[in-house]
């Protein structure tokens, strides 16, 4: 039996300066702890005592999470960038209207390898790959219990790793999901079936994080 908790990080201090996020890197606000305090709570509610791993996108409002979900369970965690949010190249750390004025469409042919009008921005693609392989290096260790925390986007990409979704198949994908939100993903020992029990989960939180 395999369970993991994916967790996106919880509120940023871009988040309430309405800058674009991708790898601009900023911590937590306050709200955001406190969110991050509600999280580690609810997944000592799910985990209880049994052996749990903690892995980590590297950015700084990730692995604030992950620290306080890895105080909470009493266990170190590991960090990666493979678990990074999009990155948006040059657009990172600009108001997010300046964005919005310069972002083109996706054409419906080729999703995947659209920069979105940012020339140094990643595509679906190299999100894609990035993910997919942290996931299934993660996966693959024999621990049962498993906490992943990673960011909005990001967290599509998790999912569709764990249902083995070819890659060539994510361009139109998406599993939208709120701040400090949970996703139990499970797998049983005798079919195998990889389940997505609940999807981005926030009962734990009380308010709307915008």
């Amino acid at each position: 039996m395999k369970n993991i908790f994916v967790v996106t990080h919880t509120q940023s201090v871009h988040h309430v300066e309405n800058k674009v996020g991708g790898w601009y890197d900023t911590g937590l606000t306050p709200r955001g702890r406190a969110d991050a305090e509600a999280t580690a709570a609810k997944l000592m509610a799910l985990i209880g005592s049994a052996p749990v791993e903690i892995f980590s996108s590297d950015l700084l409002r990730a692995s604030q999470t992950a620290a306080i979900i890895a105080e909470h369970l009493k266990h170190p965690f590991e960090t990666t960038d493979d678990l990074r949010e999009i990155s948006y190249g040059s657009a990172g750390g600009m108001p997010q209207e300046w964005l919005d004025a310069r972002q083109i469409l996706a054409p419906h042919h080729n999703r995947l390898d659209h920069r979105g009008g940012i020339a140094d921005g990643e595509t679906r693609r190299e999100v894609a790959e990035r993910v997919y392989r942290s996931v299934n290096t993660i996966i693959s260790r024999p621990c049962p219990t498993q906490v992943i925390v990673t960011h909005g986007f990001a967290l599509t990409f998790v999912i569709a790793a764990w249902i083995k979704m070819p890659i060539e198949n994510v361009g139109h994908v998406s599993f939208p999901a709120r701040s400090g939100s949970i996703t139990h993903l499970k797998e049983d020992d005798y079919w195998q079936n990889r389940a997505v029990v609940s999807l981005a989960d926030v009962a734990h939180l009380t308010d709307d994080d915008g």
